[in-house]
């Protein structure tokens, strides 16, 4: 059996878990997640614990296995703690503000300003006087695509380091030309 999918999901109090067929609904202080998972894993909710079961050890249900374990633990840790992902600017002149309705204005060294409106469920926080972006939402999954896509303006360069990189992310350096010999 898979070490991940036998594990028991506890739900902390004030969570909600209403299983219709394979349609799940995780509501709890931070929001309400849906999501439709395969119709043979058979999720079972017993005791205060969600537990998922598979029909069978064929290859495919042992890795929907644990799949459909992970995302519903994901969505009972949004519903209650929610995530987030930090990103951070590095070069001279780029910069970022956060305007009133809650998007961002992203000063990348284009000619003009990149402004990225947050979808539903994520947040934007800026701290000021800092060059440093907070993605928060209860969906791990939009939290992490909306991230990339912020990072994907300006990815990191490996010469001068310029761009926009996750915080603690290691960029490997390259050396410049070594002149000519002549």
């Amino acid at each position: 059996m898979s070490r991940i999918g036998r594990m028991p999901i506890p739900l902390p109090e004030g969570v909600k878990v209403d299983i219709q067929g394979n349609q799940v609904t995780v509501a709890g202080p931070k929001g309400t997640l849906s999501r439709r998972f395969h119709p043979d894993m058979e999720i079972v909710l017993e005791d205060g614990q969600l537990r998922v079961h598979r029909p069978t050890d064929q290859r495919h249900h042992r890795a929907l296995h644990g799949l459909t374990r992970s995302l519903l633990n994901n969505m009972v840790i949004g519903v209650t703690r929610g995530f987030q992902k930090q990103l951070e600017i590095h070069g001279v002149g780029y910069r970022v503000d956060l305007q009133g309705d809650g998007s961002l204005m992203l000063q990348l060294g284009f000619s003009h300003t990149v402004r990225i409106a947050p979808p539903e469920g994520i947040r934007f926080e800026v701290e000021p006087r800092s060059k440093r972006i907070t993605v928060s939402g209860i969906d791990k999954e939009l939290v992490g695509r909306v991230a990339a896509e912020i990072r994907a303006w300006r990815p990191p360069e490996p010469y001068k380091g310029k761009g926009i990189r996750y915080v603690g992310e290691h960029v490997r350096r390259k050396a410049g030309k070594a002149g000519k010999v002549g």
